[in-house]
């Protein structure tokens, strides 16, 4: 894929990653943005489809013109934690799709998914231990809480969604496939 198409797709990933929050917010009962993590999902397919670099940037500026546009996330500590949490998300999910070759595309998204959630987890918390503006304490409870257990749904969505759009983007060829068929003798 050529740098051209990479950062349109990243663009594209940017702005779906401003208006899905919007639209999960409507969502009642708690169940929209912290619970289903619906900027989480662009920035994921950015890392998986763009690569590395571009994940990174989309990880890094998604929260950022979001919060400067829409008020979510919230400036401060919030904001901060989902920079850092989102950067590696798309770094690692490009790494990762990068070095991971089972010859199943599947198995290669979920290895690169899985992989990029628990580091950018982890990531998030550390960048919320070492903060000490804005009157924050840390707990390993809490981050646990927050970043595994209240996440859960969003988390399994991600798991479920995010193959289903990259194997769909394939089929219909408007990315490359990752494992092309080999040609055989009278094919095109």
């Amino acid at each position: 894929m050529s740098n051209i198409k990479r950062m349109a797709v990243t663009a594209m990933l940017i702005g779906a990653g401003i208006v899905l929050p919007m639209l999960f917010h409507i969502i009642p009962a708690g169940l929209g943005g912290r619970t289903l993590l619906p900027m989480h999902i662009p920035v994921l397919l950015a890392g998986l489809i763009a690569g590395p670099f571009y994940g990174f940037f989309a990880g890094l500026i998604t929260p950022l013109l979001s919060s400067m546009t829409t008020g979510m996330p919230a400036a401060g500590p919030v904001l901060y934690r989902m920079m850092a949490e989102l950067s590696v998300y798309g770094a690692v999910a490009g790494i990762a799709m990068h070095f991971i070759r089972t010859k199943r595309t599947t198995l290669d998204l979920y290895i690169s998914l899985i992989t990029a959630m628990i580091l950018g987890r982890i990531v998030a918390g550390i960048v919320g231990a070492f903060m000490l503006f804005g009157g924050e304490t840390f707990a390993l409870g809490l981050w646990v809480a927050g970043y595994f257990t209240t996440s859960l749904p969003g988390i399994v969505l991600q798991l479920i969604l995010i193959p289903i759009i990259v194997i769909t983007l394939e089929r219909a060829k408007l990315i490359p496939l990752r494992y092309p068929k080999p040609k055989t003798e009278g094919s095109k």
